[in-house]
């Protein structure tokens, strides 16, 4: 492949790709409107380029990237699933996308209905009491729920601030605990990869705010005794809170309010048919057993009869935490996902997700290390600790892996394995992809043995070499001119 150019260095002064249509409302002189310090001196240096040379650079670069439609995305712990394009359309349309969030509700009682439905079916399939949809993401949705937690406590009069979390735990739950404003106690995991019940009696007491636990957990694996955990924790006055992350492993099988938990949240960009990744948007909502049901988010969207409502008088409400009532578009393609599959599809999903996982978990096993050696559900964690006693590192054989047409799995994570490779399948590929996926890894665990620096200077298809990622992501090179080029 030849070098790109940026879109800056395509740009001739003159040429436009658009041709906007004459104004049709009286036009505001903003030196009158706004202050002066507020108001550019010269234009931005935008790109001056043709509609041609427009569509044909971004559509280039669409080929450079990866995705789910170019080819096979295992990245475990992030449910990267193929996302049906009918969703897409329904979520484009105009009925839809046209809205305008300050409508008043009897003008938009048909997305208000929608809402309510997805709640409600998000219920059911939660064993929840109540939803709210409002939270924007995963980590939103744990702070939301924490946050419910903490004021629950309180109008008991109890102020509990420790979370427990175990060590497997994804990292945005330290973090949403912190950022609820309470402390963090971790507990280690047990030799079948578990959370240690021993361990979790010795930090359980008083001031046990709740245990936060994704099941199944970041290594792919479920929680054996989740029925005598619920009971400890709650014993000891705490509640249980379930990230959903990993629910596509459990859809119409098991229910995090069944096992015992008081708080789950979803996320409908990994688990219901949205798009993920890219920095949204996404959508992260959180359901309650009844007891806290009062300290929702406001307002609630509830039913009142014939119509749908947006009820505000919660005077135990946490407050609001989005604006307005969440990422409407995630949630109608959420909606047409859960329609369209019906409990037998979401079963089937899970199945599907779960045989293809272990199939490969078993085909995989011979070339790596495998830390728990046990059935695991929707992904599985490897570990390339006996490469890198050769002198390659799971990184290496990941960017090797680009050079096979495959997306890298996720590396180093969860942090309890030493050079974790985790890999989730989904419920969407083929078992000839699968075996392909086999065979590159194959071919890379050899060339480890025969060729390591073939490896170590992996990737060598790309347009660019192997990339630095924690540079790129600490100091970002912007290459942006206020000047067209000339």
């Amino acid at each position: 492949m030849t070098d790109m150019q940026l879109i800056f260095e395509k740009s001739r002064p003159g040429r436009r790709g658009v041709d906007l249509p004459a104004c049709d409302v009286p036009e505001v002189d903003l030196a009158d409107a706004l202050p002066r310090d507020y108001l550019r001196q010269v234009p931005p240096g935008l790109p001056e380029v043709s509609e041609p040379d427009v569509i044909r650079h971004y559509t280039a670069l669409s080929r450079r990237n990866h995705g789910v439609d170019l080819g096979f995305y295992p990245l475990g712990s992030c449910t990267m699933k193929y996302n049906p394009k009918r969703n897409e359309q329904f979520a484009r349309m105009s009925g839809f996308a046209g809205l305008h969030p300050l409508q008043p509700v009897e003008t938009v009682q048909g997305a208000l209905k929608l809402m309510a439905a997805l709640q409600e079916a998000l219920a059911a399939v939660t064993g929840m009491d109540a939803v709210s949809i409002q939270p924007a993401a995963g980590a939103q949705g744990e702070w939301t729920g924490l946050m419910m937690i903490r004021a629950y406590h309180r109008s008991r009069g109890e102020e509990r601030t420790t979370v427990i979390i175990p060590d497997s735990a994804h990292g945005t739950n330290p973090a949403s605990a912190a950022m609820a404003g309470l402390r963090v106690v971790t507990v280690p995991s047990n030799d079948r990869g578990g959370v240690d019940l021993r361990a979790l009696e010795r930090v359980l007491g008083g001031d046990t705010a709740a245990l936060m636990l994704t099941n199944p957990n970041t290594l792919g694996l479920f929680e054996e005794q989740i029925v005598e955990i619920a009971q400890r924790v709650h014993a000891a006055g705490g509640l249980l809170y379930y990230d959903g992350a990993n629910a596509n492993a459990i859809l119409g099988k098991a229910r995090p309010g069944d096992m015992g938990f008081d708080v789950v949240h979803m996320n409908l960009h990994k688990t219901f048919s949205t798009p993920h990744g890219g920095g949204g948007p996404g959508a992260g909502p959180v359901g309650v057993k009844a007891f806290l049901a009062p300290f929702l988010p406001s307002p609630v969207i509830r039913r009142e009869g014939d119509r749908v409502v947006l009820d505000d008088d919660r005077p135990q409400s946490i407050g609001r935490v989005h604006s307005f009532y969440g990422n409407f578009g995630v949630l109608v393609r959420a909606y047409a996902y859960l329609r369209a599959m019906g409990p037998e599809g979401l079963r089937r999903v899970s199945e599907d997700a779960v045989l293809s996982a272990n199939y490969l978990m078993r085909r995989l096993a011979p070339y790596f290390e495998l830390p728990y050696d046990r059935t695991c559900k929707h992904e599985f964690v490897l570990s390339g600790a006996r490469q890198k006693r050769q002198g390659v590192r799971t990184l290496d054989m990941a960017k090797r892996l680009i050079d096979f047409g495959f997306h890298p799995p996720t590396v180093y994570f969860p942090l309890i394995v030493d050079e974790a490779l985790m890999i989730e399948p989904t419920e969407t590929e083929s078992l000839e992809t699968l075996d392909a996926f086999v065979d590159a890894w194959a071919q890379i665990a050899e060339e480890v043995k025969s060729d390591p620096d073939k490896v170590r200077s992996a990737p060598h298809t790309t347009v660019v070499s192997r990339l630095d990622e924690t540079l790129a992501a600490r100091a970002p090179v912007l290459r942006w001119t206020d000047e067209p080029s000339s």
